[in-house]
């Protein structure tokens, strides 16, 4: 019996790590795939990967475990899901059960347990198999949508599917002479308003399609999905052909993608996944009018993260209210994308969310910083995987959003208070009371004395201490090095700023780092 695939979903790598290598999966029949540090990342990997169990936590950064158990679930509801959690709240539990969450466990559990889940989940997908295997060949013989569930299986054709495929659709049979199999995925828009409805146009092209070239269709996820087969040596340029004929006739523009071809119907699943693959391309490649997965396969994607510089930039365009600038560099960033030859849609996703994450924060720590009354609802209007498919319309949307709420809580904050908060932006300089009360446009002396009334600190001491906070976290939280955390705050004397360090908290920063929690409070 072939071993199952294991995910292991945990933003905690001690616990992911943990999972995957203390419990001895392999003697008990399973393959641990590399653990997912998200659930978005596990939401990219699984139409790939296919594993048939899933570990989750349930609080994790980004989606939670139960919002990616009803994605999943919605997708691909064979796969048995099992939380594995730090909570042991029956409200989590109620709610998981609810989202198709087949076990529940505590991160206290066991390996044995942990072993034991995995069994009674292999257990109940074994027995759902074979009771599905015993009536597929009945099933498919009186469903009209055969060719749908035999593509949304993502598995390899039994050979009774492969018998009822060649029994259903003839001109695909595959011959001894190396004919091969390719499907195509096709995007249609209508060039004229009055065609709005664009399944009416799939079944007039797909029909034309069908009788030109030999092929099986069907709609497939809002676009049409085309099954073709091709004799040795045939070129494919007659399915391109044929394509452009359809744009005439019907006045409408089609975009491609094909996937690998196919020399065995056993193989469809590869056939779909190379297409469902080339096609997510078409934002990044909205010049091809045929996009071949054989053009994108070695690509190996861009950076994930944004970087600090890029951070620093995005807060200043949300803080400048300039909608019309935000948009400027937002397409300019995504032309730039666009342009790199080694981009891929899920590393797009990936960078084009992180920098959403980072407005969020940013927001978050604006309103924090100027004291902002009430709590800061951060809104997402958007499908994170709308950023593969309308990258331009979701960030100027989401960034627009977060530009509107942090300028609707400037208006509501005393000039002391915004003071504040560019103060805490611009940290890692030396900004002059003179320089801040120009910002907020006030006579330095009147602000001076106003800071000090609100805040109960003079100019100096706030920023001092501020500038040392940010220096604990950093000392606390990240691995750079003093002399880098030092700069980062604006002071490139590392001895002064260690004295200064010492002054503030009674301990050097290397005792700080060693013992953090023994530094008492500079409130």
């Amino acid at each position: 019996m072939a071993t199952l695939k294991v995910l292991i979903v945990d933003d905690e790598v001690i616990i992911r790590n943990g999972l995957s290598t203390v419990i001895n999966w392999a003697d008990n029949g399973f393959t641990v795939l590399t653990p997912a540090a998200s659930a978005e990342e596990a939401l990219q990997r699984i139409p790939v990967e296919m594993p048939e169990i899933i570990f989750t936590d349930i609080r994790m950064t980004g989606l939670s475990g139960l919002d990616m158990a009803h994605e999943v679930k919605q997708q691909y509801p064979e796969i048995e899901i099992i939380v594995i959690s730090g909570y042991d709240e029956f409200s989590y539990a109620q709610q998981a059960m609810r989202e198709g969450v087949s076990d529940y466990l505590l991160k206290t559990s066991r390996p044995g347990e942990i072993i034991e889940a995995a069994v009674q989940a292999r257990e109940r997908l074994l027995q759902r198999r074979l009771s599905q295997a015993k009536g597929r060949a009945q099933e498919l013989v009186v469903s009209r949508g055969f060719l749908r569930r035999l593509l949304a299986s993502g598995t390899p054709l039994d050979e009774h599917a492969e018998a009822e495929l060649c029994e259903r659709y003839p001109e695909l049979r595959l011959e001894s002479n190396g004919s091969v199999l390719q499907i195509w995925i096709l995007s249609v828009y209508p060039l004229h308003p009055e065609q709005s409805n664009v399944s009416d146009l799939h079944r007039l092209i797909g029909t034309e399609l069908a009788e030109t070239l030999q092929c099986a269709w069907l709609e497939w996820n809002g676009a049409l999905l085309l099954l073709v087969r091709a004799e040795p040596n045939n070129s494919w340029g007659r399915v391109d052909s044929a394509l452009r004929k359809m744009e005439s006739t019907h006045a409408c523009r089609i975009t491609a993608a094909s996937g690998r071809r196919i020399a065995n119907a056993k193989e469809l699943h590869i056939a779909l996944a190379t297409t469902v693959e080339a096609s997510s391309y078409e934002w990044l490649l909205q010049s091809e009018r045929h996009i071949r997965y054989e053009d994108i396969e070695g690509r190996t994607g861009i950076r994930t993260v944004c970087s600090m510089e890029e951070e620093t930039k995005l807060s200043s365009l949300l803080r400048s209210g300039e909608s019309a600038d935000l948009q400027a560099w937002v397409t300019d960033l995504l032309r730039r994308i666009q342009s790199q030859s080694q981009a891929t849609p899920g590393s797009v996703q990936a960078y084009l969310h992180s920098l959403l994450v980072s407005a969020q924060r940013w927001l978050i720590r604006a309103a924090t910083s100027i004291g902002y009354a009430s709590p800061v609802k951060v809104e997402e209007t958007y499908d994170i995987r709308d950023l593969k498919k309308t990258p331009e319309k979701v960030m100027i949307d989401s960034l627009g959003l977060v530009m509107k709420q942090y300028r609707e809580m400037v208006s509501t904050t005393s000039p002391v208070q915004r003071a504040i908060s560019f103060i805490h932006e611009h940290l890692g300089q030396s900004l002059s009371l003179q320089q801040v009360a120009k910002h907020v446009h006030m006579n330095p002396n009147y602000f001076s004395e106003m800071f000090k009334k609100e805040t109960g600190q003079n100019y100096i001491e706030f920023v001092t201490q501020a500038k040392l906070r940010k220096a604990m976290h950093l000392l606390r939280e990240t691995p750079a090095k003093i002399s880098e955390v030092a700069n980062e705050i604006g002071y490139e004397d590392i001895k002064y700023f260690n004295r200064l360090f010492k002054k503030w908290t009674g301990q050097t920063p290397s005792e700080y780092r060693a013992n953090p929690e023994f530094c008492p409070s500079m409130d």
